[in-house]
C-alpha cells in the first residue's frame, strides 16, 4: 500500500479503510499527515477561525461504583472526601460562572446509586429556568446508564425525560477506548463499547447533539484506535450527532493503572491522533485540540495538524486535577495562544455556532 495514494484519497475526501488508517497511524510520517490533516481541515472548515468557548467543568459528586483504573477522581461510598452536592448547591456555582462569562457548563459526577432520576431532571430544569444564560452540556453515557439502572427505566425513557427537562447535548465521556478488548482490562464494570455506542444512538434519534472523545495512552494498541475511530464514524453515518471528536492521552497519576503504565504518552503520538482522527472522521465536522490536557505549545501545534478547535477555558475542572495534572488559562490568554498560532479566534457556544470573533490585533488595526 502506497501511503502517497491514502493521503490523496483522503485529500479528495474519500473514505479511508481500516486497512489505511492503520498504515497511516503505523508508517505515516509526522509531518506527512501534518500536511494532509491541515488540507482537510481547510476543506471542511474553510475559515481560518479556531473557535473556544468559555465553560467551566465542575463536578455535583465523586462517588462511583464501577472501579475504572485510570481514575484518581472517585470514592466510594462511605470513604474519606467523598461528596455529593445538592442541587441548591450547584445552581449557585453555575451563577457564579455566568458571572464570569461562562456560556456552557459540562457537567459530570460519579456512576452514585444513591441520587435518583429526580436529582438530575431537577437539575436540568433549574438551570434552564435559573441560570438561561448557560448551557447544561450534561451527563456521560455512565451517567445514563446508572440513571436508568436505579430507575428502572430504560435508556431512551430516561433521555426522554432529561429533553423534557431542557437537555439538549451531552458530553462524550465514558468512552474511553471503543475496544472491548480494552474495556475489560481498564473499566470491566463500565459497560461494553456497545453500551457506549446504544446511549449515544438513542440520544442522537432524540434530536440531541453530542461530543465523541478517545483516551488512549493506555493498554490500546493501534488496532484498537482504529476500531474506536471506526465505531464512531459508523455512528455519526445515521444521525449525524457528534459535533467534534476530542482525542486525549491517559494521566496516570494517583490512579491504579499508574503502577502499570507510568508515564504520559508523547506529544508526537498526541499530534498523531489528531491528524489521523481529522483524516478518518470524514463525516465529523470539528476536531477539538486540547491546550489543557496535552500543554498549550501542543495545543497550539495540534492547530497545524487538523484542529480547528481550542476546547474551552475551563473555569474549573477536577478529574485532571486528581491525577496531579494541572494546566489553566483565561479567556484572553486562549484568545493569545489561537493568535500566535496563526488563526483568527472565535468564541462558539456548545453547538459550534460563533459568538463573537478577535481577529489578531493587526487585522483589527
Amino acid at each position: 500500500m502506497k501511503l502517497e495514494n491514502v493521503y490523496g484519497k483522503a485529500r479528495a475526501g474519500g473514505r479511508l479503510t481500516r486497512e489505511e488508517g492503520l498504515a497511516l497511524l503505523k508508517h505515516g510520517e509526522l509531518l506527512d499527515l501534518a500536511e494532509s490533516a491541515n488540507e482537510v481541515r481547510f476543506r471542511i472548515n474553510p475559515d481560518p477561525h479556531v473557535t473556544f468557548v468559555i465553560d467551566t467543568n465542575p463536578n455535583y459528586s465523586n462517588v462511583c461504583t464501577i472501579d475504572c483504573i485510570f481514575c484518581a477522581f472517585y470514592r466510594h461510598p462511605g470513604d474519606e472526601g467523598e461528596y455529593t452536592y445538592s442541587v441548591d448547591h450547584m445552581i449557585a456555582k453555575f451563577k457564579e460562572s455566568a458571572a464570569k462569562g461562562a456560556t456552557t457548563v459540562l457537567l459530570q459526577g460519579g456512576v452514585n446509586p444513591a441520587l435518583p432520576l429526580d436529582y438530575y431532571i431537577e437539575m436540568v430544569e433549574r438551570t434552564v429556568k435559573e441560570v438561561p444564560q448557560i448551557h447544561p452540556h450534561f451527563f456521560s453515557t455512565s451517567e445514563v446508564l446508572g440513571m436508568a439502572e436505579v430507575s428502572r427505566l430504560t435508556v431512551p425513557e430516561v433521555l426522554k425525560r432529561l429533553w423534557d427537562a431542557g437537555l439538549r447535548t451531552i458530553p462524550g465521556g465514558g468512552a474511553e477506548i471503543l475496544s472491548d478488548r480494552v474495556k475489560k482490562k481498564i473499566s470491566s464494570r463500565k459497560g461494553t463499547s456497545a453500551d457506549w455506542l446504544s446511549v449515544m444512538r438513542e440520544a442522537h434519534r432524540l434530536g440531541y447533539k453530542s461530543t465523541a472523545t478517545m483516551m488512549y495512552g493506555h493498554l490500546e494498541q493501534d488496532e484498537d484506535i482504529i476500531e474506536h475511530l471506526e465505531v464512531v464514524r459508523a455512528l455519526q453515518d445515521e444521525y449525524h450527532g457528534f459535533t467534534a471528536f476530542v482525542p486525549w492521552s491517559f494521566k496516570p497519576g494517583n490512579t491504579p493503572l499508574e503502577k502499570i503504565i507510568p508515564h504520559y504518552a508523547t506529544p508526537t503520538r498526541y499530534l498523531q491522533m489528531i491528524a489521523l482522527s481529522r483524516l478518518y472522521l470524514d463525516n465529523v465536522p470539528h476536531i477539538q485540540a486540547s491546550w489543557f490536557s496535552e500543554g498549550k505549545k501542543t495545543g497550539q501545534i495540534a492547530l497545524h495538524f487538523g484542529a480547528d478547535d481550542f476546547g474551552g477555558t475551563l473555569q474549573e475542572e477536577n478529574v485532571h486535577a486528581a491525577a496531579n495534572f494541572v494546566n489553566t488559562t483565561n479567556t484572553g490568554e486562549c484568545i493569545q495562544m489561537i493568535h500566535d498560532a496563526g488563526f483568527v479566534a472565535a468564541q462558539r457556544d456548545t453547538l459550534y455556532r460563533i459568538l463573537k470573533t478577535y481577529p489578531p490585533p493587526a487585522e483589527a488595526a
